[in-house]
């Protein structure tokens, strides 16, 4: 007899409005991160680490760079026997006619798979979230309190619990969680500081009645219809309560910050300590040279990968294979996917630039010398910008420009098509 299991279930996402240019061609969940990584690699990550080795990843929007990157899945020892990670695109067949209509929808829809693997617990993750855990202590939770939805809970950030779920947690078990009394998804006036983690831990046969029941409605999202829907039907639901870092990737700005967090004497997110692995087969990132650092140039608090040429000056930025500098060049504050070349005399000031992009001499990005950008501008991918262009803070330069489209001056706050 096969010793009971928990299938993960990872809600990979689509694109998002708020990352604008940097999910034109990637869901989010695929979004380079940390210089090397993934965002998706967080969560996954935590499985591996958590001893959780059957895993679904479902996505439908432009996957092809997620199911790259994912490759066999040995990357995160989940490749044998018994284990290993499949992604499950929506499909056209005799009942499933349409994409994935929400979350709930998706997991419905491949109610087949989960049903196969007959698991024990059933556990689903949002994809976009950088965080570590071990699921183990939350999944001997939801078993302690024979529950039939387990949710984790963080305290929220200042600003910001209107964006999120929202749950009422009681103190039943101290700092590690109690009854979820009340749940909002999005409130406009939060009654709690407990945000969701998109982590949440179903019993199958609950999940499955669910499930169908949600088909008969006109939104199949699990925090705005299940949830809510659970509470209304009497179920035993519980808030277990998750005290690390924890950072989202839905705004340009949270991407960014969460990059940050790697920086400085005490990092927020410390990838070695939280056990972090990647596909280093990926473009072919194992591959790269040692990164040459000129006998002139100058590297502070930064993130520099394999694969770089640094001729000029980076400051509290992240830098992933590929990217060059050149001399008398600036980069600071910035995040610079792979293969970005910055020509002699260039100022990149709080930049995330995509992959591909080419700059020419003298280009001034964000802010000139002597100042630092306050916004983020962005860059997409497979650019080439030319040369002495001055590009304001806060402007976003779409993908894949043609030359035409250039101008000398693209204003603050300005969107380049």
């Amino acid at each position: 007899m096969l010793q009971p299991t928990t299938l993960a279930m990872i809600l990979a996402g689509g694109r998002v409005d708020e990352l604008d240019v940097l999910t034109y061609g990637r869901p989010k969940s695929a979004l380079p991160f940390g210089g090397f990584g993934r965002v998706i690699d967080f969560p996954l990550s935590n499985l591996m680490n958590s001893g959780i080795e059957q895993v679904a990843i479902l996505s439908q929007y432009r996957s092809y760079s997620l199911i790259n990157h994912i490759g066999t899945g040995a990357a995160w020892d989940m490749l044998g026997r018994n284990r290993g990670i499949s992604i499950l695109p929506p499909y056209i067949g005799s009942n499933h006619k349409d994409w994935y209509r929400g979350s709930a929808d998706a997991v419905y829809k491949n109610l087949d798979f989960v049903k196969y693997h007959d698991p024990e617990h059933i556990l689903i993750l949002s994809g976009d979230h950088i965080y570590q855990m071990d699921y183990q202590d939350m999944l001997a939770y939801h078993k302690e309190k024979n529950a039939d939805l387990t949710m984790a809970f963080v305290r929220a950030k200042k600003n910001s619990p209107h964006r999120f779920g929202m749950g009422a947690v009681n103190d039943e078990d101290g700092d590690r969680g109690g009854r979820l009394t009340d749940y909002w998804e999005k409130p406009d006036n939060p009654q709690s500081d407990w945000v969701s983690l998109t982590v949440l831990c179903f019993k199958p046969e609950v999940l499955y009645t669910m499930l169908g029941s949600n088909q008969q409605e006109n939104s199949h999202e699990f925090g705005r219809d299940i949830v809510p829907a659970m509470m209304e039907a009497g179920y035993r639901l519980y808030g277990y309560k998750f005290h690390g870092y924890w950072g989202y990737t839905k705004t340009v700005e949270e991407y960014w910050q969460s990059n940050m967090d790697l920086l400085g004497d005490n990092p927020l997110i410390d990838l070695e300590k939280w056990g972090f692995r990647t596909n280093m087969d990926h473009r072919d990132i194992r591959d790269f040279q040692p990164t040459v650092v000129g006998h002139y140039a100058t590297v502070q608090n930064s993130l520099i990968y394999n694969g770089c040429r640094i001729e000029g000056t980076v400051r509290n930025s992240i830098l992933f294979p590929g990217v060059e500098v050149g001399k008398n060049s600036v980069v600071e504050d910035s995040v610079l996917f792979f293969n970005n070349a910055i020509g002699r005399n260039c100022r990149l000031s709080k930049v995330v630039a995509d992959v591909n992009t080419v700059y020419g001499d003298g280009v001034i990005i964000g802010a000139e010398a002597g100042r630092r950008a306050e916004k983020i501008t962005v860059i997409g991918w497979n650019n080439r910008v030319p040369e002495q262009v001055m590009i304001g803070e806060g402007a976003t330069i779409c993908p894949e420009l043609n030359s035409k489209n250039w101008k000398k001056i693209v204003a603050a706050g300005e969107v380049l098509k």
